[in-house]
C-alpha cells in the first residue's frame, strides 16, 4: 500500500525551493497538513515539513501562505 506522491513519482529530494509543489501541502491558514491528508509515506512527510519550514524562514513562503 504505497499512496505517497513521491515514492510513485520515484522523487528522493524534496527541494525547499519549489514553492509551487510545496503549497499543495499547505492548508489555507498556512498549516503543514497531516500525513492522513496528504496521504504521504513517513519519510517523505517529514522532508516536506523540513523543506516547508526552510522556505519560511527565507521568505519564499509566507507564514499565512494560500
Amino acid at each position: 500500500m504505497n499512496d505517497c506522491y513521491f515514492c510513485k513519482q520515484n522523487i528522493k529530494e524534496v527541494d525547499f525551493k519549489e514553492v509551487d509543489l510545496l503549497k499543495k501541502f499547505i492548508t489555507g491558514l498556512g498549516k503543514i497538513r497531516s500525513r492522513k491528508k496528504t496521504g504521504l509515506c513517513k519519510y517523505h512527510q517529514r522532508r516536506i515539513a523540513q523543506a516547508i519550514k526552510r522556505a519560511r524562514n527565507l521568505g519564499l513562503l509566507s507564514p499565512t501562505e494560500k
